[in-house]
Order: C-alpha cells, then structure tokens, then sequence
C-alpha cells in the first residue's frame, strides 16, 4: 500500500470551514441573545433540579428515581440542564445541598448557563448537518443546508429551552447518517469497520438516552439501510443488531445511575407509543417565521421530481426519512417529531438545490436561492423577541 494510506487524514479549516464556522457563530449568537433575555420557566427549574439530583444525590423521596418521579421521557435533557449547576457547586466549593432556586440569586447568568448543553447540542447537529451534505453534495449544498439550519426559528427555541427535542434530533440523524457511513466501510477491510460500529453504538444509546421513540426508530432506519447498502455482508447484521441493542442498553441503563426500577420504566411507560397526524407538518410549514424553509422545501420536492438527475439515493434518503417523520407524532407523552425531521429535510433541500446549481440555469437559480436565505434569515431574526418571551 502507497504511504499515503497510513497517514491520519488532518483536520482542515479551510475557507470552507471558516464559512461553515461562521453560520453557526451567527446560530450561536441567536441562541445566546435569547438565552440571555429568557425568563426561567417553572419547567427549567424542574429539569435543572431533578438533573443535579441525578449527578448529586438520590431522591428523597422513597420509591422515585428524581424528585419529578420516574423518569420517562429521557434522562438526557435532565442530565444536561443539572450539569453545569452541579459543575458550578463543584467548583466554587460550595454545598451541594443549594437549592436551585437559591443559585438564582447566587449565580450570574444562570439563565444561560443552564442552557449551554442545548445550544451546544443545536451546534454539534448543524456541524454533523454541514459535515454530510458537503461530503453528499460539496461546497454548494453544505452552505444552503446550514445557512437554512442556522436560521430555523425551531431549533433556536430547543436550544435555549431545556428539552430532549434537540438531543433526540441529534441523536437520531447522527445515528442514521453513521449506519450509512458503517455500510459503506463494510466493503473495506475489517479494521475499519470497529471504530464506526463503536461509534454507531454510543451514538444509539445517547440518542435512547434523550427519548426511547427516537432509539427505536433510529435502530429501524439502520437496519433498512444497512439491509440495503451492505451488499454481501448483511449476513453481519443479526450480530451488530445485538451488539447496538446490548450496548444502547447499557448507555441508558447508566443513563439511570443503574437503579433497575427506574430504568424499567423505560419499558412500562407509554413513551414509544406512535400514531400519524398531519397537524405537526401544517403548524410547522404555516408558520410565517418558517416560510424560507417552506418555500425551499415545496421547491426542492418540486425540482426533484422534475430533474431526474436528482433521483438518487443520496436525495431520496433524507426525503423519505423527513416524510415519514413529519407524518408521526407520539401518542403516549408529549414530543416534537417535526423537528427530528428538520435535519433530514435540509439535508434534502440542500442535495437538490446541489443539482440544480450545477446545470444550466446556475446564474437565475443563484439568484432565488440567495432570495430565500435572506428571506428566512431576516424572517428568524425578526421573531427572536418572540422566542425570548
């Protein structure tokens, strides 16, 4: 083999990346203006108190993981809200028995700081969206999918609202493009296969960590495509199946600090039960603030259908993926599944505008592309006081 092929491929920040890492400084400084002007809500003070109860001590209350009672919904967003809290008493030196109401008054900015995890959840996922679509459709289909992602008012409210919303979203398209990844890796040599399968596995216990529907449909999307990708090696699948299951698992059993009675109501709880709707699809693209992405969106489905040049796997994935989850809704708890379903849409919105800037009407479509991430971009600037209220 070349020399080449043992070097450790570096990490670049190029102009690319430096444009990339500019979208998402301006996605963190929406995040960030809101964190700042956002009252604390009864809900914050509940997440952070029962997440420090998590780190810090047991419940006192005999019978129940946390003070909020067994947990169901995921312990992740949880975890996140309590964490910097309990990192701040661990290094002030100060008790840990201090309520969260008192570090109200004794800790500056804990508005923001409580909300850190999510904004940086909010960035990772815009990083790993840009990371796919420029490796799928290069410079030009990255900069779109981000530039609508960072301007979405839907991901600026879960990341300055503690939530598993965001994670679960995370987790979930991570987890699915990893699965894609690991396929791929499957028809080289086996020693690249571990570090992804290990990887796939972390990804799916975090991602059952923030919320067990999104688990059960991130293990269904990776065996479907995996069952489709691994020519001649899906002979492994039953084995790496139990591997991911086996080791998701155990995440989420630590997830529960191993306490057996609260992790088993994961299973008694009705949080995986899932019903279709439309309404999510219509509150979302009815949204005035959400226009610019609407518009791209009816015009990516409609180019696609158009173009046959856009008709390939690396479209039609993310379309079917976003399809089916604007579609559903969990009927047992509360959730947003309209938003695990943003990543994929953009993803999809940027292939196909990729396609169309790469043909003959490049110089007219540049133009209306540029039209409409102004019009989303003004769009979400103008209604960040509303998400600050």
């Amino acid at each position: 083999m070349p020399p080449s092929t043992h070097r450790i491929r570096k990490f670049r920040f190029n102009r690319p990346q430096q444009y990339a890492a500019v979208l998402l400084g301006l996605l963190l400084a929406q995040c960030l203006w809101v964190a700042w002007h956002r009252t604390l809500s009864e809900d914050d003070y509940q997440y952070a108190r029962c997440g420090r109860e998590m780190w810090e001590r047991p419940s006192p209350l005999a019978g129940y993981f946390t003070s909020c009672g067994n947990i169901h919904d995921g312990t992740l967003a949880y975890r996140a809200a309590g964490l910097p809290l309990t990192l701040q008493r661990i290094l002030a030196g100060q008790a840990a028995s201090t309520s969260t109401w008192e570090m109200r008054h004794e800790v500056s900015s804990i508005g923001v700081l409580m909300r850190i995890p999510f904004i940086f959840a909010a960035l990772a996922l815009g990083a790993c969206l840009w990371w796919v679509t420029r490796r799928l459709y290069g410079n030009t289909g990255g900069y779109v999918a981000l530039a609508l992602y960072c301007f979405a008012p839907p991901v600026i409210a879960a990341a300055t609202d503690p939530n598993n919303e965001i994670w679960a979203a995370f987790g979930l398209f991570a987890a699915v493009y990893t699965a894609i990844g690991v396929s791929h890796a499957m028809q080289g040599p086996r020693k690249k296969w571990r570090p992804r399968i290990v990887l796939l596995t972390v990804v799916l216990g975090f991602t059952a960590a923030a919320h067990v529907s999104a688990f059960a449909l991130a293990l269904a999307l990776t065996v479907i495509f995996m069952a489709y990708l691994a020519e001649g090696k899906r002979a492994y699948l039953p084995t790496l199946l139990i591997v991911w299951v086996l080791g998701s698992m155990f995440i989420l059993f630590a997830s529960y600090a191993f306490h057996p009675d609260a992790f088993s109501y994961v299973f008694r709880s009705e949080a995986a039960k899932i019903g279709f709707s439309l309404e999510p699809a219509k509150t979302f693209f009815g949204s005035l603030t959400n226009a610019g992405i609407a518009i791209s969106s009816a015009g990516a489905l409609g180019l696609y259908l158009a173009m046959p040049r856009s008709r390939y796997f690396g479209n039609t994935a993310p379309l079917v993926v976003a399809a089916l989850l604007l579609l559903m809704i969990t009927t047992g708890i509360q959730t947003e599944m309209w938003l695990w379903s943003l990543p994929f849409l953009l993803a999809f919105v940027g292939g196909v505008f990729a396609d169309v800037l790469e043909s003959q009407y490049r110089r007219w479509f540049l133009w209306i592309t540029g039209a409409l991430l102004l019009a989303q971009a003004a769009l979400c600037v103008a209604g960040l006081p509303i998400l600050a209220r």
